[in-house]
């Protein structure tokens, strides 16, 4: 033990044995003692209460219960803020209210334990000077784009037969210097720390080329990868399309629960129709042709698989502001020409892959929903190919969920009025053509009778036979 120590150690049992005896004084009014009480003190004994009086309630007591319960509404009305929420269940809680969180657990956490200073005030040196240097920027940036914009407009004031070139040269410089036009006003926003937080937050308006810009460098990021791999590894390419790259982020969700590209859909969750979120990153409204197909519908006489489809709509608006897409609530008599058919597989079949397209219109045209109730009312044998040909569609969107034989599904396919419940597919063995391999090895060697006193030694290897 070193010196310190021992000279310490009489200190600390002397300063603990004064806090135990602090505490045992609080807790008690009057230690034991054999001497006789004081004569001051007053001694009441009260009799024990009778089991029909309740005990009496303490003022502080019923004053502290009113204090909680008031108080415990307030917590979880505080705990349900979108901006300020920490909490999982109330983050979960607030996805399922419709209303999620904002930003990051980090930022609202932040927000919470902080004042409620705006954001563009925040009361730091250096951001305020880049702000200044930012602002500066933007200032050119704006004064570039009007500087455009006019170069366009004496274009569009220009006669075509005094451009050199003509028409065709006059086209093509005028779609050159809108593009350019689109690239400046994303250029003036693309550092603004408060564009930068609304996008993060939610609140970004899409109709702007900035906040369209932001969102497709975030898809671009994992959901694009994601995406594109399974379209590869679901082999989407070539068995459904021949040649096919999204350029539209399609989200997929089951009664308020988002599905992952590819994940195993239960059969009773499928009975309702999905709702789609399409985001779309370049301007304007347009129509679109929803398909949902199964590639993987069995045929036992041709010992192949065809494809089934399960719905299709068409002229279907959606643009950059207006992303959802519930294909429960499209019209009726103008948009839905196939109903929406659940999704199953029978017995023994292997999963079905059941994919989502999406396939812009051509602008400023619809589509006949007679014509296409009487082409493809019979779902099988559906070819989105051809249906791409036939009516000059652009496919832009894509998502896939798989199904697969559960408990479910024969109660499924019953209410949809699906035959083939009680069908049942089996594997057929395919046996080999080749001839059987002599028998290799030191084993096989020495199996003949006159190795028999070597036998003992080969007992126990799989697949040789003793016979003794």
């Amino acid at each position: 033990m070193s010196s310190c120590r021992r000279v310490a150690r009489p200190l600390a049992q002397s300063l603990r044995q004064e806090r135990l005896l602090q505490s045992s004084t609080t807790h008690f009014a009057r230690s034991f003692s054999r001497s006789a009480s004081r004569q001051d003190e007053v001694t009441t004994t009260t009799p024990p209460p009778s089991s029909t009086t309740p005990p009496p309630i303490s003022s502080t007591t019923s004053i502290d219960q009113l204090e909680a319960a008031a108080t415990k509404p307030r917590m979880q009305e505080r705990l349900l803020d979108p901006d300020t929420t920490t909490a999982h269940w109330a983050e979960r809680k607030l996805i399922r209210m419709g209303t999620p969180p904002v930003g990051s657990r980090r930022r609202r956490a932040a927000i919470r334990s902080s004042e409620n200073v705006p954001f563009e005030q925040l009361p730091y040196q250096a951001f305020q000077e880049a702000r200044k240097v930012l602002q500066e920027d933007r200032e050119q940036k704006v004064r570039a784009i009007a500087t455009e914009l006019a170069k366009i407009k004496r274009l569009e004031d220009t006669p075509a037969d005094q451009v050199p070139g003509g028409e065709r040269k006059k086209n093509l410089r005028l779609a050159s210097l809108r593009k350019h036009v689109q690239e400046l006003k994303i250029l003036a926003d693309i550092n603004d720390p408060v564009v930068k937080r609304k996008f993060e937050d939610g609140f970004g308006d899409m109709n702007k080329p900035i906040y369209r810009h932001l969102a497709e460098k975030k898809w671009r990021g994992m959901p694009c990868r994601l995406i594109t791999q399974r379209i590869s590894q679901l082999a989407i390419v070539p068995d459904v399309l021949p040649k096919f790259e999204p350029v539209a982020d399609v989200q997929l969700f089951f009664r308020r629960i988002k599905v992952e590209p590819g994940e195993m859909i239960d059969s009773r969750v499928s009975e309702v129709p999905p709702r789609l979120k399409v985001q779309v990153f370049n301007a304007g409204e347009r129509l679109v042709s929803v398909v949902v197909m199964d590639s993987d519908v069995p045929n036992a006489e041709t010992d192949s698989f065809e494809r089934r489809c399960h719905y299709l709509a068409a002229n279907v608006p959606i643009g950059p502001d207006q992303p959802s897409l519930p294909l429960g609530k499209v019209d009726k008599e103008t948009q839905l020409a196939v109903p929406w058919l659940p999704a199953f597989s029978q017995k023994g079949a292997p999963y079905h892959r059941l994919s989502v397209f999406i396939l812009e219109q051509k602008p400023g045209e619809t589509m006949d929903i007679a014509k296409l109730r009487e082409l493809y009312s019979g779902r099988d044998g559906f070819s989105l190919k051809s249906y791409r040909d036939k009516f000059g569609l652009n496919p832009v969107g894509f998502n896939i969920f798989r199904t697969i034989w559960d408990e479910g599904t024969a109660g499924v396919m019953e209410r949809a009025g699906v035959p083939g419940v009680d069908v049942e597919f089996k594997f057929k063995r395919v046996y080999s053509l080749k001839g059987e391999k002599k028998a290799r090895g030191w084993e096989a060697k020495r199996s003949k009778p006159k190795y028999r006193g070597l036998w003992k030694y080969s007992r126990n290897i799989h697949g040789m036979n003793r016979k003794r």
